[in-house]
C-alpha cells in the first residue's frame, strides 16, 4: 500500500515537472518565432550606436564657466570676441592696435565661430594650407586670418609669430579637434546660393532692408553697440566708416548674399532653414553694398591671374568686357558663361 504522504509528494513533484516542461516548451516556441521574425526583420534588432552619442561643437562659454585651464585658448577667444578692445582701436597698448574698425571677428563668424553657414572655424585647421586665388599661391591659416584683419577689420596684419596670432590659431585648433568626418562639411563656408538671372534691384533691396534688417542695424545701417562696451557691436554697421572695406569678401554681392541667406534675419534663419529666398538675399546684399565704405589701396594687385577673379568682384581689372556695374550688381550668369566658354573655368561666385 502507498503511503498517503508519499503519494502527495509524488503528485506535487509531478506538477512541478509538468510546469517546468511547459515553461521549457514555451521558451523553445518563443525562440523559434523570434528567430523567424529576426530573419525577416533584422533591422528592428540593430542598436543604432550613432544615436547613443550626438556630437556638437565645443562651447567656449561653457568651458570657461567650468574653469577651462588653457590660457592660450581663452586669450584667443578674447581676441576674436572683443576684437576692438583686444587688438583694435580701443587696445590700451598702441602696439596691439591691429584692427582699424570696431568690429569683432564674431560679428561675422557667429556663435563664437561655431555656426554652420557663417564661415565657421570648426574643422578649419584641417582645410589649410589651401590655394588662394587672391594671391595666386598656397595660403596658410595665418595668411587667411590676416586677410580678414586687412579687409574685414580694415586694419593691418598680425605677425605670424605673435602671441595674438598663436592664440587665435590655438582657439581655432581647439574648435577643430575631434570633429567627426561625417560632420565637417556642414561647417565649411556659407549657405549655397543659386545665382539669380537678374541684376540687383536696389528698390527691392531697400524694401527688404526696412522689413528684415532695420530693427537691428538701424535705418542708417550703423548697427547697435553692445551693452558691454568692450564687446563692440552687438549688431555691426553694414556700411560707412566703421564697416568692412571695399576689398573684403563680404563686399562681393554673391558672397554677402550667401551669408545673408544662411543667417539673416538674425535668430530667424539658419543655413539649413533660411527665411529669405536666394533672390531676396541677392537684392538685399546688393543694397547693402551700394553704400560707401573704407577703401583699400592696391586692389588692382589682387588676383594676379585675373581668370580666377570672382565674377562679383566689384573692382577691376577683369579679363572680359563686361562693365564694372555688372560685375558689382549683375546679372552674373552671362559672366559665368563667358569664363566657362573662353577659359573652361566654372565659377560659382
Amino acid at each position: 500500500m502507498v503511503n498517503n504522504s508519499n503519494a502527495g509528494e509524488l503528485s506535487s513533484l509531478a506538477r512541478r515537472l509538468y510546469y517546468l516542461f511547459a515553461a521549457f516548451l514555451a521558451l523553445i516556441v518563443i525562440a523559434f518565432f523570434t528567430t523567424l521574425f529576426y530573419q525577416s526583420n533584422p533591422q528592428l534588432f540593430k542598436i543604432d550606436n550613432a544615436n547613443q552619442y550626438v556630437w556638437s561643437p565645443k562651447s567656449i562659454e561653457k568651458a570657461l564657466a567650468d574653469g577651462w585651464p588653457n590660457s592660450e585658448v581663452a586669450y584667443g577667444y578674447y581676441l576674436i570676441s572683443e576684437s576692438a578692445t583686444a587688438m583694435g582701436p580701443k587696445a590700451k597698448d598702441p602696439k596691439l592696435r591691429y584692427g582699424g574698425n570696431h568690429l569683432t571677428c564674431t560679428n561675422c563668424h557667429l556663435d563664437s565661430g561655431t555656426r554652420p553657414g557663417a564661415a565657421s572655424w570648426v574643422g578649419v585647421t584641417a582645410r589649410f594650407p589651401q590655394f588662394d586665388g587672391r594671391s595666386n599661391s598656397q595660403n596658410t591659416l595665418e595668411g587667411r586670418i590676416n586677410g580678414c584683419m586687412e579687409r574685414s577689420m580694415d586694419g593691418k596684419k598680425l605677425p605670424d609669430d605673435s602671441k595674438e596670432m598663436r592664440a587665435i590659431v590655438t582657439y581655432m585648433q581647439w574648435l577643430s579637434d575631434d570633429v567627426p568626418a561625417s560632420r565637417s562639411k556642414e561647417f565649411e563656408g556659407f549657405a549655397k546660393l543659386k545665382i539669380p538671372d537678374v541684376a540687383v534691384d536696389l528698390v527691392k533691396g531697400q524694401q527688404l532692408y526696412a522689413k528684415e534688417c532695420m530693427i537691428c542695424h538701424g535705418g542708417d545701417g550703423q548697427g547697435q553697440l553692445h551693452a558691454e562696451p568692450s564687446k563692440g557691436y552687438q549688431y555691426p554697421p553694414l556700411w560707412g566708416a566703421d564697416s568692412y572695406n571695399n576689398g573684403a569678401g563680404m563686399h562681393r554681392v554673391l558672397t554677402a548674399a550667401q551669408f545673408i541667406k544662411g543667417n539673416m534675419p538674425f535668430g530667424n534663419a539658419t543655413a539649413a532653414n533660411p527665411k529669405l529666398t536666394d533672390e531676396e538675399a541677392f537684392h538685399l546684399a546688393g543694397y547693402i553694398n551700394s553704400f560707401d565704405r573704407p577703401a583699400l589701396s592696391d586692389l588692382h594687385q589682387d588676383y594676379p591671374d585675373k581668370k580666377l577673379k570672382p565674377v562679383s568682384s566689384p573692382y577691376g581689372p577683369w579679363l572680359d568686357d563686361f562693365p564694372a556695374e555688372q560685375h558689382k550688381f549683375g546679372p552674373f550668369p552671362p559672366i559665368v558663361a563667358y569664363y566657362r566658354t573662353h577659359y573652361n573655368i566654372k565659377k560659382t561666385k
